[in-house]
């Protein structure tokens, strides 16, 4: 058992989960959260390259865990391959009345309706601007609760932060802003898009731009979605935000607080909609595997199930900051005992009448088998 679970978690867990959480960046902005030697050592079979950026890893922070950009070297220190930060909106505001965020311990998950709660553009770009670049850092982007503009303030994001960030965002798919999924409607995301690659071209060129949705998407959502983001050609997809959605054999307290909840119960339905989208895409746009993500297992199945790259953030709760150095020596062991040289020949191997990868590996059958048999339960 590591420092974390045997020291942090059992205090942890009697503090309220967003004081909790506060306590956590302060201690990496002080450099108080011990870091494994070998957190930052080089694994030549896990470096990769997706949108022309090079990643030491595949294993990324996602966005809500340093919402302001106040802790992102802090976090490639402890060995993640990139961090996004976000989700920013180009005002300052402060989200959802509290308490906004629970911990589901019994589930080892998380549930939160934060409503992008932050430091807003101006301040988060200058934090940017002071920082020394190393790694690679993304921008979750976001629009303030009551825009009636949603185009003008994602425009206004990547006008902030686009120079600063190696890509950029824009998240439709959070649960928690009045009528912000109704963006992923074709219609919607088409025109949203547009204006956002115009913006990027104005003032980031060059810098990729990716899409985040739901999980909780009809067969027509998704097959929309597809079309438009292969007819814009944008830069890639991340796939995905929390769900509304509760699944049968929650045990928590905290169950039906209102919100998107992530952590292992999202790992099936989430990996599902990646291997949807990776089918509907044809394996062309690079895609971010999200939600579930606690083991190097689970980061084998996502990439095998399309993704290009993977991040996490509500298993840092329950296992800290050493579970990244974990989930990438488990990821090379199984990636070697499948017999694939580097992350990027496993990409999609679940699916290699579209990958065109040619290698029947055992665990790949099985893992298309396990997604396709859970989804028919449903």
């Amino acid at each position: 058992m590591g420092w974390y679970k045997s020291l942090v978690l059992p205090i942890v867990r009697w503090i309220d989960a967003e004081t909790a959480h506060g306590l956590a960046i302060w201690a990496l902005k002080n450099n108080l959260v011990p870091r494994a030697d070998d957190a930052t050592d080089a694994t030549p079979m896990l470096e990769t390259e997706v949108f022309g950026r090079k990643f030491a890893n595949p294993v990324g922070l996602a966005a809500g865990f340093d919402k302001n950009a106040e802790v992102p070297n802090q976090m490639l220190s402890h060995g993640f391959g990139f961090v996004e930060i976000g989700s920013v909106t180009p005002l300052p505001q402060p989200g959802n009345p509290k308490p906004r965020l629970f911990r589901l311990y019994s589930d080892r998950a998380v549930i939160n309706r934060m409503g992008f709660n932050n430091d807003g553009a101006e301040l988060v770009a200058a934090r940017l601007r002071k920082r020394a670049r190393r790694g690679v850092l993304g921008a979750n982007l976001g629009k303030n609760k009551y825009s009636e503009d949603a185009a003008d303030d994602y425009a206004k994001g990547v006008e902030a932060l686009g120079p600063y960030a190696d890509y950029l965002v824009v998240n439709v798919s959070s649960p928690n802003t009045p009528g912000l999924r109704a963006l992923q409607g074709r219609a919607p995301l088409e025109k949203l898009l547009k204006a956002v690659i115009k913006a990027r071209n104005s003032f980031a060129k060059g810098v990729p731009v990716l899409l985040k949705v739901a999980p909780d998407l009809t067969e027509e959502d998704k097959s929309d979605i597809a079309a438009v983001v292969t007819k814009v050609k944008l830069d890639g997809m991340i796939v995905s935000n929390t769900t509304i959605d509760r699944p049968v054999g929650l045990n928590s307290y905290d169950q039906d607080e209102k919100g998107g909840l992530s952590g292992p119960p999202l790992m099936e339905p989430s990996t599902k909609v990646l291997a949807d989208f990776y089918r509907l895409t044809e394996g062309k746009v690079p895609l971010i595997g999200v939600g579930g993500i606690a083991s190097g297992k689970d980061a084998y199945e996502k990439i095998l199930n399309g993704a290009s790259l993977v991040q996490l953030y509500s298993s840092l709760v329950y296992h800290g900051v050493e579970l990244v150095t974990e989930i990438k020596e488990d990821l090379a062991r199984r990636l070697r005992k499948d017999g694939f040289a580097n992350v990027s020949d496993a990409v999609g191997a679940a699916f290699p009448e579209i990958s065109g990868k040619g290698i029947p590996v055992d665990e790949a059958r099985s893992a298309k088998a396990a997604v396709a048999a859970k989804s028919n339960k449903k």
